[in-house]
Order: C-alpha cells, then sequence, then structure tokens
C-alpha cells in the first residue's frame, strides 16, 4: 500500500511535475500503470476531474479521493483478483470485490428479496451479442441452461442480450464455459467498460443494414477486454476467440496519438477500465429502433444517392441512470459532435472512449457518466479534446432524417429471397409453452435468430414454404401477428425490477401487465380507439434500464407500491420526458391518467401524439386538470361501447373484470352479446 501512496502522490499537481515523478517512479518500479507520457493532450480549459491514471485525483487538490470499485480494479491483476480464489470457496456467494469484478465477466450476484430470513444467493448470466445476433447452436445451448441450471426461463434485454437467472455459483464455471464453447460470451456484457453494441436487429440484405452491422460488430471487438482473464478463469485458458478484422486489430495498437497503455494486457483499458459502464449504439438514418440518442456514443451510418456507405455522423454523451431527489442526476440526450469517413470511425471511437478514460469522475460513481463529463465541458471543449486523440478534426454534422420507432414486427422480406419474423415477447420473458414452441421451431429449420433493443426476437433466415407451418405453431404458442396484439404491449417495456434487482424500489416486470390493461381500460373509458396507443416504459428504480425517460409515459419506481410519472417522450425517441408527478401509489393511476387521456382525445391537433400534447399543453395546466377532475362531462364519441350511467356502475363492473383478467370493455362487450343472443333465442327474460 505504501507503494500505491507513493505512485498516488506522483500523479497529482502540475502535469509537468507529474511527468518527471512518473519517469523517477517507474525507473525505480513503482509507477502504477506502463503508458504513454503523451497520454493526456493539452485541454482548451482547466479540467478538475479526476483521471485515469492509476491513483487518479483532481489537479487541485492533493488527497486522492476515488471510489472503492476503482481500488478493486487496480489490486484484481485485470479482472482476476480475487474473484478466482473466491469462486473456489464453498460458500454460496462471494465477497464485495470479488462481485464487483464478476460484472465485467457479465455476471451479478443476486439474491432474491421475496424470501424472508437467510439469503440465498444466485447469479444472474447477461450474454454480449453485438446486433443482436445469437447463432443456432447458441440459442438452443441457452435455451438448456436456462432448464438445467437457470430458473427455467430466458429473458431478452433492452440492449439486445440474454439474461438467464437463478444460475448458483457452483455452477457458474460449467454454465460460462458451455457458453463460450458454444460460440458465446459473456465479456464485458456488465462492468466499468464498453456494454453490447447496439444495432437494427432486422436481417436486411441491404448495403447499409449490412455496414452499419459490421461497424458494430468492429466496435465491439476494438473495445473487448484482452488480458485473457475471461477465458482463464471459465475454461482454463484456453481460447475461443475467433480471427479479428485486420483493421481492428490495426486501430487497438495504433498509439500514434497517445491514446494507449504501452506493454499493458489491456492496451485500452489500462488496470481501471473505465469509470462506469460504457454504451454505444450504430443505425442508419431513419431507424431509430436502438434509441440513438440514450448512448454515450451513437453513431449513424452516412450513405451516397447510390446508397454506398461513405461516413458516419456521430451523437456524444448520452444517458438515462439518475438519483430521485438529487438534482445533479438526469437523464440526458446524446448531442452532435461530428462527421467522419468511414474508415475512421474505429479510431474516433477510440478517442471518445479514450476522453472518458481520462476525464471521466472515478471519485463517485453517480457522476461517472459520460453524459456529466460533456455537460461540464460543453460540447466544444469535448470535441476539442477528443480530437487530440483522433489526431483530426470532426467535419461538421450532416443532415438527416426524421427519426422513425421500428419494431419490426411481422413477417418481411430479407432482400435474398427469405423472409424473417419479428415475434413480440412481452417484457421479453421467454418461458412455458412459448420457450417451448420456440426452441422447436428453431431447431426444427435450423433458423438463427436476433434480439431486438425493444425485448423481442427475430427468427431470420425463413423460406417461404415454411411460413404457414411456422406462423401455425406460434400462434398456437401465444406469439401472434402485430395485429392481434395489443398497441400498448407492443412499445412498452419494463426491467426486471422484484424480486432479484437489488436496486429496485418497486415492481416493474411483474406489475406492467396489470398496468396496461388498466391503461386499456381508461382508453375504453374515454373513447380512444383501440388502435391507438402510448409509449409506456416501467423501471423499478431511478436507473432507468428499461429507458422510461424516453417514453411517452414513463413510471419510475419511487416507493413502494409507488411511481415518479414522467411525460413528454415521443413516439420516435427523440424527445426526453419530464417529471410530472411524484409519489403515485399504482392504485391511484386512474386518477391521474384518466384526465389526460380525456383531454388528449378532446383536444389534440390532428395526428399529435400523446407525448406531444402535453408538452404543448404544459405540465402546470395538466395537473391543475387532474387535481380537478371529477370525470368526463360527456359521453366519448367514436365506435366505442359507453354502456354505463354511473361511475359507481363503471367501477363495479371494471373491478369484476379485473378478477377476470379482461379490460372492462372486454367484460361488458361479453355481457352485452350474451344478453342480446339469449333474446334473439327466444331464452331471455
Amino acid at each position: 500500500m505504501a507503494a500505491i501512496g507513493a505512485a498516488s502522490s506522483a500523479v497529482s499537481g502540475d502535469p509537468d511535475v507529474c511527468i518527471q515523478r512518473y519517469r523517477g517512479l517507474r525507473a525505480s518500479g513503482l509507477a502504477p500503470l506502463s503508458r504513454s507520457i503523451r497520454s493526456v493532450p493539452p485541454s482548451p480549459a482547466k479540467f478538475s476531474g479526476v483521471t485515469a491514471v492509476s491513483t487518479p485525483v483532481k489537479t487541485d487538490s492533493a488527497e486522492t479521493k476515488r471510489s472503492k470499485v476503482e481500488i478493486f480494479k487496480e489490486q484484481s491483476n485485470f479482472l482476476r483478483y480475487p474473484l478466482k480464489e473466491e469462486l473456489e470457496t464453498e460458500a454460496g456467494n462471494i465477497n464485495e470485490a470479488a462481485t464487483q469484478l464478476i460484472k465485467f465477466h457479465g455476471s451479478y450476484q443476486q439474491t432474491n428479496r421475496d424470501e424472508r430470513g437467510v439469503k440465498s444467493y444466485q447469479f444472474m448470466l447477461r450474454t454480449k451479442n453485438p446486433c443482436g445476433k445469437v447463432t443456432n447452436k447458441l440459442y438452443l445451448t441457452m435455451d438448456d441452461l436456462a432448464d438445467e441450471f437457470g430458473s427455467g426461463t430466458l429473458r431478452l434485454t433492452t440492449r439486445q442480450t440474454f439474461q438467464l437467472h437463478g444460475i448458483l455459483k457452483k455452477n457458474l464455471k460449467t454454465v460460462l464455459s458451455t457458453i463460450i464453447r458454444s460460440m458465446g460470451s459473456t465479456l464485458g456484457a456488465c462492468g466499468d467498460l464498453n456494454r453490447n453494441v447496439l444495432a437494427p436487429a432486422a436481417p436486411f440484405t441491404r448495403k447499409d443494414y449490412l455496414f452499419a452491422q459490421e461497424t458494430a460488430d468492429n466496435i465491439a471487438t476494438l473495445l473487448t477486454p484482452q488480458s485473457g482473464a475471461y477465458y482463464d478463469l471459465w475454461v482454463d485458458g484456453e481460447k475461443f476467440m475467433s480471427a479479428e478484422p485486420p483493421e481492428v486489430v490495426t486501430a487497438r495498437n495504433d498509439n500514434s496519438h497517445g491514446t494507449n497503455f504501452p506493454d499493458s494486457p489491456e492496451p485500452i483499458y489500462g488496470t481501471q477500465f473505465l469509470p462506469r459502464k460504457f454504451k454505444i449504439a450504430v443505425t442508419v438514418p431513419t431507424d431509430n429502433s436502438v434509441d440513438i440518442l440514450t448512448n454515450d456514443i451513437g453513431v449513424v451510418l452516412v450513405s451516397d444517392a447510390d446508397g454506398e456507405p461513405q461516413g458516419f455522423n456521430i451523437y456524444v454523451g448520452g444517458g438515462m441512470g439518475r438519483t430521485h431527489r438529487v438534482e445533479t442526476t438526469f437523464p440526458c440526450l446524446a448531442k452532435p459532435l461530428g462527421y467522419v469517413p468511414k474508415e475512421d470511425i474505429l479510431y474516433a471511437v477510440k478517442a471518445i472512449v479514450v476522453v472518458q478514460r481520462e476525464h471521466g469522475r472515478r471519485d463517485e460513481r453517480r457522476y461517472s457518466r459520460m453524459k456529466y463529463l460533456v455537460n461540464e465541458w460543453g460540447i466544444e471543449k469535448f470535441r476539442s479534446v477528443t480530437e487530440e486523440y483522433y489526431g483530426k478534426k470532426f467535419e461538421p454534422f450532416k443532415e438527416l432524417p426524421e427519426w422513425e420507432f421500428e419494431s419490426y414486427l411481422g413477417w418481411h422480406e430479407q432482400g435474398d429471397g427469405a423472409m424473417f419474423c419479428g415475434l413480440h415477447v412481452d417484457n421479453g420473458r421467454i418461458g412455458g409453452k412459448m420457450k417451448k414452441t420456440l426452441r422447436e421451431i428453431i431447431e426444427k429449420y435450423n433458423l438463427s435468430v436476433r434480439i431486438t433493443p425493444n425485448q423481442n426476437l427475430i427468427l431470420c433466415d425463413i423460406r417461404q414454404t415454411w411460413r404457414r407451418p411456422i406462423t401455425t405453431a406460434l400462434a398456437q404458442a401465444g406469439l401472434l401477428l402485430p395485429r392481434y396484439v395489443d398497441p400498448l404491449n407492443i412499445t412498452a417495456m419494463a426491467c426486471p425490477a422484484l424480486p432479484l434487482c437489488p436496486l429496485a424500489i418497486t415492481e416493474a416486470e411483474r406489475g406492467i401487465p396489470d398496468i396496461l390493461k388498466r391503461v386499456r381500460a381508461v382508453f375504453d373509458k374515454v373513447g380512444l380507439k383501440f388502435k391507438e396507443s402510448v409509449v409506456i416504459r416501467v423501471t423499478g428504480c431511478p436507473n432507468g434500464c428499461a429507458r422510461p425517460y424516453m417514453a411517452e409515459l414513463g413510471l419510475v419506481g419511487d416507493g413502494p407500491n409507488s411511481y415518479q410519472i414522467w411525460l413528454g417522450g415521443t413516439p420516435n425517441q427523440t424527445k426526453l420526458a419530464r417529471t410530472f408527478m411524484n409519489k403515485v401509489k399504482v392504485h391511484d393511476l386512474e386518477k391521474v391518467l384518466e384526465p389526460l387521456f380525456y383531454n388528449w382525445k378532446r383536444k389534440r391537433l390532428q395526428g399529435e401524439s400523446f407525448g406531444d400534447f402535453t408538452n404543448r399543453i404544459g405540465f402546470e395546466k395538466l395537473q391543475s386538470i387532474v387535481e380537478k377532475w371529477e370525470g368526463p362531462t360527456e359521453s366519448p364519441s367514436g365506435f366505442n361501447l359507453r354502456v354505463f350511467s354511473d361511475r359507481q356502475t363503471y367501477e363495479a363492473m371494471n373491478e369484476l373484470a379485473q378478477l377476470q383478467n379482461k379490460t372492462v370493455h372486454q367484460l361488458a362487450t361479453e355481457v352485452i352479446h350474451n344478453f342480446v343472443s339469449t333474446q334473439q333465442n327466444g331464452k331471455g327474460a
């Protein structure tokens, strides 16, 4: 520890003194990191944040302050110690340091919060699937592992990956080695490094989609940890990595602008990796299936008039996480940084990552995402510092068309004679008959699959002659064509929350089915048509894993059975929602939603979405409407049955409908239909 302390003092204060002290320590063998002296370029303004050298400090402070996780990383021998030792013990859990390190390997330690008494530890595993691509072999492997070692279900995440829940510590190595030997990976699915790289999941054979997906693959490969700890721990040092594209190897090894740690097992990450998780998405113009503006880096392909890829627009600084009642934490949309030619994209992405590595805060993790650095510096300074590592000026941002949300549900032509079928999966949870049927289809027809950023599944490379039998089998398992799915469900998302997430304050995945039924009942009551919808996202805490701050209606857990309500996002995910109300109990949602939806129905402009309506009317006026609401003053118009003469009758019918797992409209329609039928048959009173 004395050596670490000496290293600490060596990297504080004036940069020139810092370099001299570093050289002296390096000669004595005490230098914390072997790295290029030219690793931190001159910045246009003084920076007071924490840098990524071995013991990060603020330049204006003699005292080192950094989070506990930074020390765990530094002392881990590149993510090995003490995780390896902890995995070998008989205990069902691992210690605090190992719990942080195993995240980099793709796992979180959890307990079932529904159980009382002695904690029963288990682990969640998350895979790494750039673009959401999953081979036939890997899907079947994950399906088997869920049954043999997990909870019996697979979960599709909002970042195009699988999650397996319920893995016991004693089975971790078996499960992970099986995934690796099936050419899958969990490396970097969690932890303070680049996470899974998103891209549109649709398997189109168009040049733009193929090039965007290839770029996402290359970025993921560029930023994959290199030390070998992952393979040392889980497959005893065997390497299962496929050959890397030469342009990726060249970009990773290039140190012409001081980006790398020379001679380090981790040339980009060093011993400290990044200050916090880092998210990247790649897409093509108009396709916002990836929520492009919520990522640390958003990459948009730009093609010429003939469809040939030319380069990329780059956004920086998006992120969803925040903390309740801490106004200095906030969700944020990414900002335009500039344009680069297609051959430079890996170098530009690497430069941005290095800026965050060097200047992102490491003393307080709640402020460690890159969005806070961009917000503190401003985009001009961030661009200037990034250009030092990139070695060039960014070109002006190219004009883009309007974004659209794409779900890719239903049947589509791939462009090569085959078809793909997008399947809606409520909350991404695959289990029971659905799981069994999907396995049978994927195995029988030897299909590969794609996971979408909206927690859905795409079956790929389907021959035209297979369409009818596959459609029939899917329908029998409850996997319906989009026209048979409630539009509210199609765009809704929820995080897992309780019972396994330690951060969850209230329900999300388990609560959203009932919430959506109640929203549909309110739609029925105020006269909104079945085809109409709003984007609803629910999370059990403010971290925003289901991206609720981009929703038209976001519910964010802020207490037991209580939600903070956010309004103002848009269907194409280009506007940030804002806080509308705090501490709304789940049983009181109708008191808020009914006046909002009634006024949207009555006062919206032609084609105006719910999110745009709430922004136009203004939150102050809407809050007044909610507070004074006593129910609609007239029956709604349109093709919607209004069968209740008073609120009391409606509420009684609504209570009965909930007991039968139906909407009040569905139950009322059934009652009327049955009554009319009996009258027509002469059986009525």
